[in-house]
């Protein structure tokens, strides 16, 4: 049914979200997560050709954790259970086949795979042969691969990288190692040069027969070919080493691993797999490898490394004595806290009974502690053994407590009295005792439950304390009617005879005219009755003169409103009108005067005038240049009308671009960075130095967008400058630098730029060239060929990309699918997939209900788009109801933390009685709000909310600790917020923060007899207790605060600081020279080493402050990437 059918649509994007998110992350997926796909779809019955695509590709190379006999099973059975639930299969499907085939190294008859797609009616295409030739080769067979060469080229398919890349694995299986080296030959020979694949594949050639010696000579070549091998590579070759035997050389080609960004994931299912194929010892020492500051990063947690290790070792069933050896290495390296112990809960997480107890001996013999409750997870399944698991426990000294007897013992005995018998006759059960912290547990939780309870009584009140809000928060309707002109001039006429006031009809009229923009007949009315004139009516007839572009009248006019009245002031658009008038006729220094005007009345600019302030910056390239811009910027900047943006400062440069002065538009970028933190039209810039030729210039951006903005985005500004330029083999060597990884907002935003302009070869190339780059969205980036494709309507174009899609095993979204077929019906083509059903209407109301009734919070800018486009289609009272859903966390977190605290308590208690989850912001600026005000009560009280959550919100504790210390400084209570910070950094069971809010908060205030007893605090904790994160935060926060001297005396107080040495770094890369500089001394002094690469940026720093650098400059230069003909 269609209702069925629109349930599994949801479910599989949930599903596609949930898959894409874990192989983009870590490259695997979990085969319960598979599983639990596989089952929904089957429930459902009705498979779709995406879903059996999505399920197919999982069961290769993504499932690391699973042998690969399993995994072809697994894709067997996937494949015939959804063709009898009625999926139709296309040639993708058996492409997914193939590939999962060849990753799993299932054996299996080329001709006879051909002759199952035939018999099916199906045609192969160009990705099908390629993978056939690749199974020919994987065994040797050449003769084999050479016949399915026949078929493509008699069908006229191209012989792409991969074809020759398995020739080379086709003729190193059979023994003829020279044949596969002359295969690069024959591909230059043929146009193609070499790429990474090719490479891997030779490289894998010599590791399967262990000949070290040519393995670092082609790595060599690939390296002088400029050929950038990732760390991913290198592991092909390493697992090809471990699998063919030669173990021995392992170690070796580990350590030419360079640690990329996305290290981490690879080497992760690196180990995975070589735990799978028995090669634990190798993937042990993989993991030792590990960067541990990386797998900080990853797990929060520093001494955690190996979890994922150890798992799949107790999976596997590894044998015991090779695991408890892993643990005392991990723990022994202090890489991991208590390894056995995490060992023996995967154990029995997976009921394995007797690799538990084993492990339950082996704490013991560490003196570690056992606890019955260790037993709970064997006692479960073992109905009929349960007295053998009790036996264990008595072996291992451990006594049963009640809850172990009552609930998983006494359910064994067929009856009470039984039961009774055996207490009675077994002594072991007398020695039962019960512990007190159970039933201090069950009172915590019986009174924590009374709070919710009286809530509920108070529902039906706090729903109406909402209800009066809503009421209150309404629009008022204007009044409607207006006189007409006529009507109006007859009314003055009458007024002036009687001698009555003239003031308000006047502005009536001058309204009139402005609406019929009547510039002539207002400035006569304004003549004739210059004594009647009002503030609002000069305000009427300037806002006319600028429509007008009057810029002379407009000013006179300004200028007698000031006499008659200064204090007045006009509304916003006003005053920016008048702006536009006068800067685009060349009154500049009149306009900035009317921004001071601004200023001093408070006028406050909103979204719509920053864009008009946009737009007047643009006009004035034409008749005012840069230096006028640049005088109104300033002034706006400067005064705090408006923050400076992109936007806003782009028109500067765009006015040097506009005029061929390049240089001057690099000034003036880099004066917007140092002064605005912009960095407006570098793409522009980057783009025309690179057609210049001019290697000096660029390379003193480069320098400077690093030293500014990051390595990250420098390379993507070169990375993009290079595509657009045409030059793709330089964009590429950007692509292979070790540890760069996708940023998708900046892919997009070039693909984007590409569509617009119709750019379809540099989208293609980028497309291609970002094939390996770590989390990439693949889907993402083909869609925008697709779309390309259907602007300019090139249909073949769109088929080969759906071939390179299938030729990159990747599983396309529905809307990609949609706009495929859409492109190729459109040209008469028959669409080679089946097309999702797509759902005609959603429907939002229900849908939202159902979210509000779970209390999951969303963002405001959902509802809002939501609700216009509800409105969009006519929908009015489902966009009221969606309104009114999001009417409480309006509320909450714009109004009440802002006005009244209170009443803001209050809205939080409501919004948690109602199953609602507030915002992180919310919550976060209520305690900013409460500890401003000294408000500890209602700071403890916020926190106790927040552990009741059923959906914890996760907010750090050191938010809560921070803002009470702060609430009892503003109490004058100092002394008691040092006691409690100091005792929790004294805590070796606590996990401490940072408190750097806390000391910039009291620097702010100038509370210096705070600063003082918190300073003596950090340093007595970091010279007596060794932790320095306290005087680490004031170092910092004073080096903020251009304090340099104050830093310098804390440094010296607390000499351990210099030590802490990647935050310092860190922190280094984006402050001032002299900050740097006092620090690099301080780590000279402390014997610190410092790597090259912040030397590097130190460097930068001195060069940029034309001061000479007082040390040798590491070598480190961008200049290699930029190869100009």
């Amino acid at each position: 049914s269609t209702a069925v059918r629109s349930k599994q649509a949801k479910q599989f994007d949930w599903a596609m979200d949930k898959f894409n998110s874990s192989v983009r992350r870590t490259g695997r997926i979990t085969k319960t997560l598979l599983l639990h796909i596989f089952h929904d779809i089957c429930r459902t019955g009705y498979p779709s050709g995406n879903q059996a695509l999505l399920l197919l590709r999982s069961c290769g190379a993504l499932l690391p954790e699973v042998p690969p006999a399993n995994r072809s099973e697994l894709a067997h059975h996937i494949w015939e259970k959804l063709q009898e639930l009625g999926a139709q299969y296309d040639v993708s499907h058996y492409n997914a086949l193939l590939k999962v085939y060849l990753q799993n190294e299932f054996k299996f008859s080329p001709m006879d795979f051909l002759a199952k797609m035939q018999a099916a009616n199906i045609l192969p295409n160009r990705v099908t042969y390629q993978r056939l030739i690749a199974a020919y080769c994987r065994n040797g067979d050449i003769d084999g691969a050479s016949a399915i060469l026949g078929f493509m080229k008699s069908k006229d398919l191209p012989i792409t990288e991969a074809v020759f890349n398995s020739l080379i694995t086709g003729h190193a299986c059979a023994g003829d190692i020279e044949s596969a080296k002359n295969i690069l030959t024959v591909m230059r020979n043929a146009g193609i040069e070499p790429g990474p694949d090719t490479y891997v594949s030779l490289l894998e050639a010599y590791a399967q027969n262990g000949d070290m010696e040519n393995v670092k000579a082609t790595l060599e070549t690939a390296e002088s070919a400029d050929c950038s091998l990732m760390d991913r590579d290198i592991m092909q070759v390493i697992f090809t080493l471990v699998k063919a035997g030669h173990h021995q050389h392992a170690p070796e080609m580990v350590e030419r691993l360079r640690h990329e960004r996305g290290y981490i994931p690879d080497a992760m299912n690196m180990c995975l797999s070589l735990i799978t194929h028995g090669h634990e010892d190798t993937a042990f020492h993989m993991l030792k490898s590990f960067p541990t500051l990386q797998m900080d990063n990853v797990s929060q947690d520093p001494l955690n490394l190996g979890n994922f290790f150890l798992r799949h070792c107790v999976t596997m069933e590894t044998p015991l004595e090779k695991i408890g050896q892993y643990c005392k290495v991990l723990q022994e390296a202090n890489l991991h806290t208590s390894p056995l112990t995490f060992a023996l809960s995967c154990a029995l997480e997976t009921r394995k009974t007797s690799m538990s107890i084993e492990m339950m001996k082996m704490l013991k013999d560490q003196k570690m502690p056992v606890r019955p409750h260790f037993f709970w997870p064997l006692l479960t399944p073992h109905v009929k053994d349960k007295n053998t698991i009790v036996k264990a426990m008595d072996g291992l000294g451990v006594d049963p407590d009640v809850d172990t007897l009552s609930n998983y013992v006494f359910p064994a005995f067929p009856s009470m009295e039984e039961a009774q018998h055996s207490l009675k006759t077994n002594p072991f059960f007398l020695c039962v005792s019960p512990h007190p912290e159970e039933t201090a547990f069950f009172l915590y939780n019986l009174i924590e439950s009374l709070p919710k309870r009286e809530a509920q009584a108070q529902e039906e009140k706090l729903r109406k304390y909402f209800s009066q809000l809503r009421e209150q928060v309404q629009a008022l309707d204007h009044l409607e009617g207006e006189n007409t002109l006529l009507t109006l001039e007859k009314k003055l006429e009458e007024l002036k005879s009687e001698n009555k006031p003239l003031s308000s009809t006047l502005k009536e009229i001058l309204l009139a005219l402005s609406a019929e923009e009547n510039l002539q007949r207002a400035l006569e009315l304004k003549q004739q009755h210059e004594e009647e004139m009002t503030v609002p009516s000069y305000a009427i007839l300037i806002n006319l003169c600028c429509l007008h572009d009057n810029a002379e009248e407009a000013l006179n006019l300004k200028r007698e409103m000031s006499r008659k009245d200064s204090s007045m002031a006009l509304d916003t658009s006003k005053y920016i009108a008048l702006v536009r008038t006068l800067s685009k006729n060349g009154k500049v220094e009149e306009a900035v005067d009317i921004l001071k005007e601004m200023k001093e009345k408070d006028v406050v600019l909103g979204d719509t005038h920053v864009i008009s302030l946009f737009h007047i910056f643009n006009s004035m390239r034409s008749n005012g240049g840069p230096d006028a811009i640049r005088r109104l910027q300033n002034t706006i900047f400067t005064l705090g009308l408006a923050k400076p943006t992109t936007s806003l400062c782009s028109p500067l440069i765009t006015a040097y671009l506009d005029s061929n002065d390049l240089p001057g538009a690099l000034d003036a970028a880099m004066e917007c960075q140092k002064l605005y933190k912009q960095l407006p039209r570098i793409h522009d810039i980057v783009v025309a130095l690179v057609e210049q030729g001019d290697t000096e210039k660029l390379q003193k951006v480069m320098d400077f967008v690093s030293q500014e903005r990051g390595e990250m985005r420098m390379l993507y500004d070169l990375f993009f400058a290079f595509l657009q330029t045409g030059r793709y083999r330089e964009a590429r060597k950007i692509i292979e630098t070790p540890g760069i990884r996708a940023r998708q907002t900046r892919l997009q935003w070039f693909a984007e730029k590409c569509v617009a302009a119709k750019r379809m070869e540099p989208l293609e190339q980028m497309v291609e060239i970002t094939a390996k780059l770590f989390d990439c969205d693949r889907d993402e980036m083909y869609s925008y060929i697709l779309r390309l494709c259907k602007d300019t309507n090139d249909w073949q174009k769109a088929e080969a990309t759906w071939t390179k899609m299938q030729e990159e095993n990747m599983i396309p979204r529905e809307k990609t699918l949609h706009l495929l077929a859409d492109i190729l019906r459109n040209n008469g083509q028959e669409v080679p997939f089946k097309v999702p059903e797509v759902q005609l209407r959603l429907r939002y109301r229900p849908l939202l209900l159902n979210i509000d009734k779970s209390g999951v919070s969303l963002n405001p800018a959902t509802y809002d788009q939501v609700i216009r486009a509800l409105l969009a289609v006519g929908e009015m009272e489902d966009a009221m109801v969606v309104k009114d859903i999001n009417v409480y966390g309006y509320l909450f977190t714009k109004v009440k933390p802002l006005l009244h605290f209170p009443d803001a308590l209050l809205s939080l208690k409501s919004v948690l009685e109602s199953n609602r989850v507030p915002s992180h912001l919310a919550v976060r600026r209520l305690l900013q709000a409460l500890s401003s005000q000294g408000n500890l009560a209602s700071i403890q009280e916020v926190e106790n909310l927040m552990k009741e959550l059923s959906t914890p919100l996760n907010l750090s504790p050191m938010l809560f600790i921070n803002n009470t210390a702060l609430a009892q400084i503003h109490n004058g209570d100092v002394d008691s917020a040092v006691e409690m910070i100091e005792s929790i950094y004294t805590n070796p069971n606590s996990r401490s923060g940072s408190i750097s809010y806390v000391f910039r908060k009291v620097l702010e205030n100038g509370n210096d007899e705070a600063f003082d007893k918190l300073s003596a605090m950090a340093e007595r904790l970091a010279n007596h207790f060794a932790c320095y994160r306290p005087a680490l935060d004031i170092f910092l926060e004073l080096l903020d605060m251009d304090k340099v001297d104050d830093a310098k005396f804390m440094l010296a107080r607390c000499n351990a600081v210099a030590e802490q040495r990647d935050i310092l770094m860190a922190y280094l890369t984006k402050k001032d020279l002299e900050s740097a500089k006092a620090l690099y001394e301080q780590m000279q002094k402390e014997g610190v080493e410092v790597d090259e690469l912040s030397l590097k940026r130190l460097a930068s720093l001195y060069c940029q402050a034309g001061e000479t650098v007082p040390f040798i400059e590491p070598p480190v230069k961008f200049v290699c990437y930029c190869e100009f003909n």
